[in-house]
């Protein structure tokens, strides 16, 4: 079949990897001038396949009334008078149950742990390079309270099988040397040692150079203007530079994916959450993390990337904007330095990008009701870690193949 991807980040281009390696004649079409230069461009590096929760929790509300008062906070919300805002608030807000909790993550999960057997089998069939480093995820806690907390997390955890350990402080200080400083400001920590840590940026390059081997079509620097159908079934792609003609159509274009379905009637509940970065040169060795660090109190990702530390995280409700905030910034700071002063923060790189996040947190995978048309989107914080798994997942579907994992409430479906 002839298969145009919408989208050139990490989730678009392991789709077209997946679907090229399914047999079939793939285009991919992206407004930028290359792949990963959006919301894949400068994440957090964290790739969590145990670390993988929704935002939307019991407590959340609460928390976020007292964040309002908070310099560092995790949560930020500048609430506008804008229809699809409001609705998406408040269909997460219907999410911040124990029960809608529990079924969320265990998606969330099951997605994550395939995407982590996928991860494998890209790197054992192409060598492919990325930075990348297999030494787990360590969630630290600063408080007895996040502690106490994490018992929900662990009983999901091993009811999907995914190892984890909790750990006492002196035990964080095994695992991450580094931390010996800061003794005094952690009480423990869960790890998960099946976490893995890369660049997003350099492995979404590399695997498209790989698919263009594979004979997949590139068309950089087109603008999309509108996907074509007849008798309700999508044949083809319309851009600036003409018609695109296509037997399916995978949607990938992060938050903004719900302006290219909305046309054809489809109601995706995919609105931006920001994020930021710092990427920071390492100047001291022995004060810079061995793998990647969850601050569970400012929510805050702290990766090593060869001789970078990447400083990812927050979650803000603004809209479609990608303006850099200096506030922000002093909060990624914060956290680094308190944790891991080995880099100079003056050096930095400072970025933002739109997470495309659902109400569920789980993202949506799967066929819609115009025959043909396929969504691949609203990963959130966690596409890096979820993209190949999902673009495996999407391509059996696609292909019309039975997918080795449950599909059917990862589907937009699970909304009507």
């Amino acid at each position: 079949m002839k298969v145009v991807v919408l989208g050139g980040g990490v989730v678009g281009i392991t789709s077209a990897w997946y679907l090229a390696k399914a047999g079939h004649e793939v285009t991919v079409i992206d407004r930028e001038n290359g792949p990963a230069l959006e919301t894949s461009f400068a994440n957090a590096g964290e790739v969590s396949f145990g670390y993988c929760s929704p935002w939307a929790a019991p407590g959340i509300p609460l928390k976020a009334i007292k964040w309002v008062m908070m310099e560092h906070a995790p949560l930020i919300l500048r609430l506008k008078l804008d229809t699809k805002m409001i609705s998406w608030l408040f269909k997460m807000l219907r999410n911040c149950t124990a029960s809608r909790y529990a079924i969320n993550k265990s998606r969330m999960l099951r997605i994550a742990d395939y995407s982590r057997e996928s991860f494998a089998q890209i790197r054992q069939e192409t060598g492919i390079q990325y930075d990348q480093q297999m030494l787990g995820t360590l969630q630290l806690f600063r408080t007895e309270a996040q502690l106490e907390a994490s018992a929900k997390d662990v009983k999901a955890l091993k009811a999907d099988g995914i190892p984890c350990e909790v750990l006492d402080a002196e035990a964080c200080i095994a695992v991450e040397p580094a931390l010996a400083h800061a003794k005094d400001r952690i009480v423990g920590g869960l790890r998960t040692p099946l976490d893995e840590t890369g660049d997003c940026f350099k492995f979404t390059n590399a695997l498209a150079a790989l698919c263009a081997e594979r004979g997949v079509t590139f068309r950089w620097g087109e603008t999309i203007r509108h996907i074509e159908t007849e008798g309700g079934r999508a044949t083809g792609v319309v851009t600036d530079k003409g018609l695109i003609e296509a037997d399916a159509v995978v949607v990938s274009l992060g938050s903004f994916s719900p302006q290219m379905v909305a046309p054809l009637g489809i109601d995706l509940p995919v609105y931006p959450v920001k994020g930021y970065s710092l990427t920071i040169p390492i100047t001291d060795e022995a004060r810079a993390p061995q793998s990647t660090i969850m601050d569970e109190t400012y929510k805050i990702a702290i990766t090593r990337l060869g001789d970078r530390i990447r400083v990812g995280g927050m979650a803000e409700i603004s809209g479609y904007n990608s303006r850099l905030s200096e506030k922000r910034r002093r909060t990624l700071e914060h956290s680094v330095m308190d944790l891991f002063p080995g880099g100079d923060p003056k050096q930095a790189t400072f970025w933002t990008g739109m997470r495309p996040m659902t109400p569920d947190g789980t993202p949506v995978i799967g066929p819609t009701k115009i025959d043909g048309l396929f969504l691949n989107t609203g990963h959130g914080t966690l596409g890096w870690t979820m993209s190949c798994g999902s673009g495996r997942l999407l391509a059996d579907l696609v292909s019309g193949r039975t997918p080795e994992i449950d599909a059917q409430d990862l589907a937009i479906s699970r909304y009507a």
